[in-house]
């Protein structure tokens, strides 16, 4: 309890914005339990309601509740982005370290595709592989992966170049260390800590993008419960229905904020900058909080 309170008397901002993340997630896990209304059901007569007191959010086009669309919206929007993030965290940050400490031909072929992607606008490219893929929500998690890779390649790539040609690492290949053993034991556990905290801070603009594909008519489809597709729905019924699109536009602004907040607050604890010193001190830690076993 004493080392909690202290946690939380030092990072006071980390821990707020830590607790909203968590009642976020707890809204998408317990979805079923806070709606109201089955999110998918019809009801031709509620048709377009105002907010009231059975219906908080008042009602779509359809007569669906709109408050129960957004909480399940959450599960969705969430779930997309995790999945996102995971995916390009693997992919960019495996594609960089073989980039990084290999070299030679590996480094160029990668490193080429990765400027080649990054010379296009990102939307833009991300629009095009999910048109040639087809309109779903999957698709747009796979359009948006391969367009946000390059990034972590790139940090990957310049944190092993950094690592790779350090005192300990030739000690390792000289004592006849297999390459595996390497990576796993000294690249990987160095570069991670800064890969994890990058992807947790992207997290918010993961959910802004699906949402941004969605909108435009690529990710999900109706009658899933996605922000993204709800305000696009609600754009025609701006003026007659204007909840249609505040209360999902209000759910984006917030979560967003909530997890690009979250992630700030998480670089500003680990520091990044203390790996280094980390390494020259013996590997032992990396960061205000992180300890690794002595190299």
């Amino acid at each position: 309890m004493e080392k909690g309170f202290i946690f939380y008397k030092n990072h006071k901002q980390f821990t707020a914005f830590f607790i909203l993340a968590i009642v976020v997630i707890a809204a998408a896990v317990f979805a079923p339990l806070i709606a109201t209304h089955n999110p998918y059901e019809a009801v031709i007569t509620n048709v377009e309601q105002p907010p009231d007191g059975t219906h908080w959010f008042g009602t779509d086009k359809l007569g669906r509740d709109l408050f129960s669309r957004v909480i399940y919206g959450t599960r969705t929007s969430l779930a997309s982005a995790m999945l996102l993030v995971t995916i390009t965290l693997f992919v960019g940050s495996a594609l960089g370290i073989f980039a990084g400490y290999f070299g030679g031909i590996t480094d160029s072929v990668i490193m080429r595709i990765s400027d080649m992607m990054i010379s296009f606008p990102g939307l833009v490219l991300a629009i095009a592989v999910a048109g040639i893929l087809g309109p779903s929500l999957m698709n747009a998690v796979i359009a948006i992966v391969a367009v946000s890779w390059t990034k972590y390649a790139r940090l990957a790539r310049s944190l092993v170049l950094r690592i790779k040609n350090k005192d300990y690492i030739a000690a390792a290949v000289l004592t006849g260390s297999k390459t595996g053993y390497i990576l796993k034991k000294y690249i990987i556990k160095m570069t991670m800590p800064i890969m994890i905290v990058t992807a947790a801070s992207d997290i918010g603009t993961m959910i802004l993008e699906i949402a941004a594909l969605s909108f435009l008519g690529f990710g999900a489809q109706p009658p899933v419960p996605e922000w993204g597709m709800m305000l696009n729905e609600g754009r025609a019924y701006l003026q007659t229905a204007p909840w249609m699109m505040f209360f999902p536009g209000l759910a984006v602004f917030i979560v967003v904020a909530v997890f690009n907040l979250l992630g700030d607050s998480l670089r500003d604890i680990l520091d990044p900058g203390m790996l280094e010193k980390g390494a020259a001190a013996g590997g032992n830690y990396a960061g205000n909080t992180k300890y690794y076993d002595k190299l």
